[in-house]
């Protein structure tokens, strides 16, 4: 085995009226909205573009609550390592959540207690963002309702084309 590949990955959090947003294949665990960067693209704008892909909702105000790096772990062949390194972000979004194109067949939602089969990271990964929720000492709808913080998705987004010339 070589050694550790760094994928760039950005990861949508929605909460919506029945839990946190969850994705999934045909089988396996669920997991948060997201997936890699590609080339000359923020991570953050890949959250956006992933969040729309997998479930159909349009992403209309967003926010980096923080960084994650994932466990490292064997590739799929086997012959290599690799450890995925989230940009966590909170998303305000509408439209009613599908499975979409690319790996998402599934739709769930997470609350706390709930039986819903979630990966080891996305466990992670919610268990910080409830943290992070407690330090913010608001309540979920709150943060949801206040657009003070949020980036304007337009502009990260030009500003990710324009930085590829």
């Amino acid at each position: 085995m070589t050694g550790v590949l760094y994928r760039r990955r950005g990861t949508a959090i929605v909460e919506t009226d029945k839990g946190i947003l969850l994705t999934a294949g045909r089988h396996g665990h669920f997991i948060l909205p997201g997936g890699g960067a590609k080339r000359g693209e923020s991570r953050f704008v890949a959250a956006l573009r992933e969040l729309t892909e997998e479930s159909g909702m349009l992403p209309y105000a967003a926010q980096i609550i923080f960084k994650h790096k994932g466990r490292i772990q064997p590739t799929h062949s086997g012959r290599h390592k690799f450890q995925d390194h989230h940009t966590v972000c909170i998303v305000k979004a509408s439209g009613t959540p599908r499975p979409g194109g690319g790996d998402a067949k599934r739709i769930d939602f997470y609350s706390p207690g709930c039986k819903v089969r979630i990966s080891k990271t996305t466990q992670e990964i919610i268990e910080r963002y409830f943290d992070w929720k407690k330090k913010q000492a608001i309540e979920t709808s709150d943060i949801l309702d206040e657009d003070e913080g949020y980036e304007d998705i337009e502009e990260e987004q030009n500003d990710a084309y324009d930085s590829e010339d």
